[in-house]
């Protein structure tokens, strides 16, 4: 396995070659020989039913899972984060507090318009153990949002987040971080069409075509929903899938 890195550019480029991979002690490949390439910045996806590796791919694009064959490669991408659906923050001090030690002093502005984004302005003063879920994965994301990265791997980090709300926060993210790379995991066939330019579809090991890169709409804020597109990307990934 080697994961080879190189300075930050304005062109971005994921690529995976031959990659494969089994569990210890499991009887089956998660991936046998998987290749693919993504390119950004931007939203791309990560789809496919559950057990197909897009959990597996998240962890070795952060370096916590490398007893892997093949090469992956991250061209000019350097930082890389990992958030996740149900993540925790200890609870002995308001989420206020918690954003307010992580934040400098010139990431105010971006820090109150996030948190005003993302609905979470009356939350302030409650404990994380306080907030529903969609509530604490929205401070999570945010807390990731904040830091210095430059691909941020999204792993279901909106899960019971209403529709809407999902959609505001998602197309506000790309307008206000348009040079960074996002790699969003969903199981919303819908949400990935949208939003995202490049889905990167997961059959699983066994199938015909284990991987198979999708053309999203990639819909940004302002701009209309292209219907037919739409429908035309859910069907490619349905038949994919």
């Amino acid at each position: 396995m080697t994961i080879l890195q190189v300075p930050i550019d304005p062109s971005m480029q994921l690529e995976c070659q031959n990659i494969s991979f089994r569990y210890p002690g499991a009887d089956t490949d998660v991936f046998d020989d998987l290749t693919f390439q993504m390119s950004g910045p931007g939203f791309n996806a990560l789809f496919g039913p559950s057990g197909v590796g897009k959990t597996s791919i998240a962890r070795m694009l952060t370096g916590d899972l490398d007893n892997f064959s093949g090469h992956l490669r991250a061209r000019r991408i350097d930082r890389i984060l990992y958030s996740y659906n149900l993540e925790r923050l200890p609870g002995w001090s308001a989420i206020g507090k918690h954003l307010e030690r992580i934040s400098t002093t010139d990431q105010q502005a971006k820090k109150e318009q996030l948190v005003d984004l993302f609905g979470m302005t009356p939350f302030l003063g409650s404990r994380f153990s306080q907030l529903s879920l969609g509530q604490k994965n929205r401070i999570n994301l945010i807390r990731y949002l904040l830091q210095d990265f430059h691909m941020l791997v999204m792993d279901e980090s909106l899960a019971n987040v209403d529709e809407l709300t999902r959609e505001k926060i998602i197309l506000h993210m790309k307008a206000l971080f348009p040079d960074k790379f996002f790699v969003y995991i969903s199981h919303n066939i819908i949400e990935v069409s949208k939003f995202c330019r490049e889905i990167l579809v997961l059959a699983g090991p066994g199938h015909r075509r284990p991987a198979t890169i999708v053309r999203g709409q990639d819909q940004h804020l302002g701009q209309p929903l292209e219907k037919q597109h739409l429908e035309t990307t859910m069907l490619e990934i349905m038949n994919a899938a």
